[in-house]
């Protein structure tokens, strides 16, 4: 008999699902934490998403085909916002990149990527203080992401190996799209001209990418010369960490292929 009715589990799934803990669904609908506990595990029993014997393949590993537009987007996702870590209570390590809430449709993006480079393994978000964790759990992540290691990753040296490079020059506005994603911006700047003795303003605008890590603006700034992208290093006080694209024409490659944040 279920005592809590249809609607009642659904709900609880469904928070579940966007990412919500368990003792929080369980204390909002007023439902003991050991039934969210069960809801949850036949959730995802039926979805084929339970911990057990899973042996995912690998494109490195097994040489699966890999979605290589979709693997060119969340590696930009990564080197700007992303890490690779594992919990000791964990089996296998996993792929988090935390996005802010401003852009809903980013996280949405980043989401499906993830599910296009991994398959068969499940997605899940975790929700934070004004921003969502997008994660995958995958014993191959190290494969894929060779580029994780300890420490932050502009006190360490971030390069692409030969297959990685190869991607990224197939695509190359897919990995530029997951940089602006992850540690840039599209704004409209100002400045003001005198005009026949008169002081007036003008609007344009412009793209901005922040990275401490001297690696990753490399990587970032030859990817847009390949496409043809016009950029200039900004340095704010002494630490040229930011690139500027202001030229109308590049401007206008931007917007044709990345746009403002959604």
């Amino acid at each position: 008999m279920n005592f809590h009715g249809i609607e009642v589990r659904q709900k609880a799934l469904a928070l579940l699902r966007s990412g919500a803990k368990g003792a929080d669904v369980a204390r909002q609908l007023n439902v003991p934490r050991g039934t969210i506990s069960y809801w949850l595990h036949v959730d995802r029993s039926k979805r084929g998403e339970c911990p057990g014997s899973h042996n995912p393949r690998c494109n490195r590993c097994d040489g699966v085909e890999l979605n290589e537009s979709a693997y060119a987007y969340l590696l930009g996702l990564y080197l700007g916002d992303g890490h690779v870590s594992q919990y000791s209570q964990h089996r296998v390590p996993n792929l988090m990149i935390t996005l802010d809430d401003s852009w809903p449709g980013i996280q949405d993006e980043a989401e499906v990527a993830m599910r296009k480079v991994f398959p068969d393994n499940a997605t899940c978000r975790v929700r934070k203080t004004g921003c969502h964790n997008i994660k995958v759990y995958s014993k191959h992540l190290p494969c894929l992401f060779p580029q994780h290691g300890p420490g932050k990753k502009h006190e360490r040296e971030i390069t692409l190996e030969a297959w990685q490079q190869g991607i990224v020059d197939s695509n190359p506005w897919d990995f530029i799209r997951g940089l602006i994603h992850s540690d840039g911006c599209r704004v409209t700047n100002w400045t003001a001209r005198l005009v026949a003795g008169e002081r007036k303003r003008y609007e344009y605008p412009r793209y901005m990418f922040a990275n401490k890590s001297d690696d990753i603006r490399k990587l970032f700034g030859d990817a847009l010369t390949a496409v043809g992208v016009q950029w200039t290093t900004l340095a704010r006080g002494s630490d040229p960490f930011n690139i500027s694209i202001a030229r109308r024409a590049s401007v206008a490659l931007m917007d044709a292929h990345v746009g403002p944040k959604y």
